[in-house]
């Protein structure tokens, strides 16, 4: 039905009668004898599926899927195979993207920024197989140029490649040009910043109720504001077992994410109960006052003002306003209860996954630089004297040993020279307390020893000294911290 002929220069055709009679040729250019006949046959397939009026044969329907472009469009200029849609990119971008119904308003309306900047740099007209992976590149370039926030850029640019992967799987194109484009990683903590509990008692002392409520729900509960502020009604709060049934709109189209449950923290729930007693007859929601339909119109939500109203309070409160005011409040309380409760408890307490939570929420603090710092002055004041006891025992002095109230000397317990002597150690390289060292100590003091022999009689204890010198620095520094703890 289909054969094969053989030009100069190692170029060949296939030549066949369409069904109307008519002689037909496809040019497959250069190409060995083996792959040309690979193509004849899927072509005597394809001609007798159409003379047939039959179903395409699985093997040449996977085959179509994987030929490149240039042959696809040659099997569909002999009418052999439906010709592949030619999308220009406002086209796509308006019919596969802006218009989606599975996607909230709010999403639709964040992607027509995106959308109107690769309109700006490629046009309207553009063919989407005609883009590039350099034409990307370029278009990269060009929103160095605008002026966008690390973040922003980085977000468009995620965009720009969701929308191609969505034109590679309608089969519009074969391969998405911005899949190589490198999207920098914005940096989070730029834009970070704890606000403290001093800070908050001072928003809080200048706030009329109203804002009392929604300061305390976003600060204190963590709630995304405005969309899960809002929506929070009476009905969600469990007084008596101190549990509050948070709605999500922003996660509530993925299976069982509509809601979650966070405890009532009991400095949370003072300020619900001051909102309870103000709450006006019949009124369902626990922010009044009409906040929740000026928030959540046909394109989704929006801050409904309370942004502006934010940094006129922050500014009331004698402080300066700090970048994304409503996010760093929930994320500066995700940052005190990863100091209490495990980061799964939290991430499920606050909505989103534990790699979100440490990538995006979690803040190092200048509580914690205080706290190290204090822990290591205390380090080196407590050192002092067990050195001196340690040196005196390398010596053979008795007279520095511990005495008891009636000025008699005793000897320490084991415990307490691993404890001693592990404190000596702490120095400016770190942890370096040796096997040694705390078996010599040991051994000098334990009661009853023989003379240069080294007793230890708690096994417990035996266990430690022996793996001590295989301990990592941070364990070596819990244990220390919990001895000293438990000292005090």
């Amino acid at each position: 039905m289909a054969s094969i002929s053989d030009d100069p220069n190692g170029r060949r055709r296939i030549l066949f009668v369409a069904p109307d009679g008519s002689r037909k040729t496809i040019r497959l250019g250069k190409m060995d004898r083996k792959s040309a006949e690979a193509i004849n046959r899927h072509v005597e397939a394809l001609l007798s599926a159409k003379i047939g009026g039959q179903p395409i044969p699985r093997d040449t329907a996977a085959w179509l899927t994987g030929i490149g472009e240039s042959l696809s469009e040659k099997l569909a200029a002999i009418g052999l195979v439906e010709a592949s849609k030619r999308a220009a990119l406002g086209e796509f971008l308006r019919g596969f993207i802006l218009s989606r119904a599975d996607v909230k308003p709010a999403t639709l309306e964040v992607w027509q920024q995106p959308c109107r900047n690769l309109i700006q740099f490629f046009g309207d007209d553009k063919p989407l197989r005609n883009i590039t992976s350099g034409d990307c590149e370029q278009f990269k370039e060009w929103l160095l140029t605008q002026k966008l926030a690390p973040a922003t850029l980085a977000k468009r640019l995620s965009f720009a490649r969701t929308f191609l992967h969505v034109a590679r799987k309608h089969k519009l194109i074969d391969e998405n040009p911005f899949a190589e484009v490198k999207i920098p990683t914005a940096n989070v903590s730029i834009r970070q910043q704890f606000i403290d509990r001093d800070t908050l008692e001072r928003l809080l002392s200048v706030a009329n109720p109203t804002w009392r409520t929604i300061i305390a729900l976003s600060r204190i509960g963590g709630l995304r504001c405005p969309s899960e502020v809002l929506s929070l009604e009476w009905r969600h709060i469990d007084w008596e077992r101190n549990r509050i049934i948070v709605p999500s709109p922003k996660t509530d189209r993925y299976d069982g994410k509509a809601t979650r449950t966070i405890p009532l923290f009991a400095d949370l729930r003072t300020y619900l109960e001051e909102a309870f007693e103000l709450a006006e007859p019949g009124q369902t929601h626990v922010i009044g006052g009409g906040h929740l339909a000026k928030a959540n119109g046909p394109t989704g939500w929006k801050n409904c003002n309370l942004r502006t109203s934010f940094g006129k309070l922050i500014k009331r409160a004698g402080l300066t306003a700090w970048p994304r005011m409503f996010h760093n409040l929930r994320s500066s309380r995700e940052t005190e209860l990863l100091e209490s409760f495990p980061v799964h408890v939290v991430a499920l307490w606050m909505g989103h996954d534990a790699k979100v939570c440490l990538k995006h929420y979690a803040q190092t603090t200048d509580d914690h630089f205080h706290r190290a710092t204090r822990v290591a002055e205390s380090g080196a004041h407590v050192a002092q004297k067990p050195a001196q006891q340690v040196a005196a025992v390398n010596r053979g002095e008795s007279h520095n040993l511990p005495q008891n109230e009636d000025r008699e000397a005793y000897y320490a317990s084991p415990c307490d020279v691993l404890r001693d002597t592990a404190q000596v150690f702490i120095g400016e390289g770190g942890i370096r307390t040796t096997l040694e060292n705390t078996l010599k100590v040991a051994g000098s003091l334990q009661r009853g020893a023989e003379s240069g022999a080294l007793v230890v009689n708690d096994p417990d204890l035996s266990l430690l000294v022996r793996a001590w010198a295989t301990l990592s620095q941070p364990i070596k520094a819990g244990i220390l911290a919990m001895v000293r703890a438990s000292d005090e």
